[in-house]
């Protein structure tokens, strides 16, 4: 029934410790040998995504950035849009006064911060940051911009979702990926809307992809695909905004993998 399967990455395809377990591998792998498509829609950088691809060995269009950009099975850019640089440059300026704030730039290859971040782990193995001047911050090529805090209190970045959201609501997209992680997209940016220009590219249309995710940044993904599967760690957040969703298992269950034989390998 559906010839496109688009996934999230943490929390939702990945265990706890961030790996494509061999069950789930080996599972993708039999999906690409049927003539099914395989997508990776996630929040990560495409340098980090491409490096999982290889270890896979498929074929894999990669939706990055939750959807600023994608990348076909050959590595090609096929789209990007970035934030806005006046936006870019007042967000900075909101929050650079909250010392407890961590600014994360994701601009063309390179990832960008204003300081360390020693405590979170964002689960990188070949794939790290490098330091910006936060009174001279790069505006241009900026896919996404995301703020995170060392003691990961959610709440007190639900105050900066907020007034960002105040002053950007019709010119950005702003989700959590996680609890602990706030990012902001250009507006019209969403994992949903790229899996539908994948789709279409691929002589499909949204009734023909099922997708998986976790996070308020696959909120658009899940609402837009034929079927969209929240996972059963999500945050109560995803639940209550998808309340009619089929809710699978979780991550370090190999959920994914599992409802993927049970519904789409022959």
């Amino acid at each position: 029934m559906y010839k496109i399967a688009a996934s999230d990455l943490d929390g939702t395809l990945l265990s706890s410790d961030h790996k494509i377990l061999p069950f789930t591998k080996k599972v993708l792998i039999q999906l690409h040998e049927q003539g099914k498509e395989f997508i990776f829609a996630t929040g990560r950088h495409h340098i980090d995504v491409a490096q999982m691809r290889e270890q896979l060995g498929i074929p894999a269009f990669m939706i990055t950035a939750n959807g600023a950009c994608v990348h076909n099975s050959q590595n090609d850019i096929i789209f990007q849009q970035h934030v806005q640089q006046d936006i870019i440059a007042d967000i900075i300026n909101m929050v650079k006064k909250d010392h407890d704030i961590i600014i994360n730039l994701y601009r063309n290859d390179d990832w960008l911060v204003n300081k360390e971040d020693t405590k979170t782990d964002f689960n990188h193995e070949n794939f790290t940051y490098s330091f910006f001047d936060i009174d001279n911050p790069p505006l241009e090529d900026i896919a996404k911009i995301f703020l995170t805090r060392e003691d990961q209190d959610h709440d007190k970045l639900v105050i900066w979702e907020n007034k960002i959201k105040a002053k950007f609501a019709d010119r950005a997209n702003i989700a959590f990926s996680s609890p602990s992680c706030l990012e902001i997209m250009d507006a019209g940016v969403s994992k949903g809307h790229a899996l539908d220009a994948v789709a279409k590219m691929k002589g499909y249309q949204l009734k023909d992809c099922i997708a998986f995710g976790d996070g308020m940044n696959d909120y658009e993904m899940l609402s837009m695909a034929g079927k969209g599967i929240v996972m059963g760690t999500a945050h109560h957040k995803v639940k209550t905004a998808l309340p009619n969703h089929e809710v699978i298992g979780s991550s370090d269950d190999q959920a994914v993998a599992h409802y993927l034989v049970k519904h789409l390998l022959d």
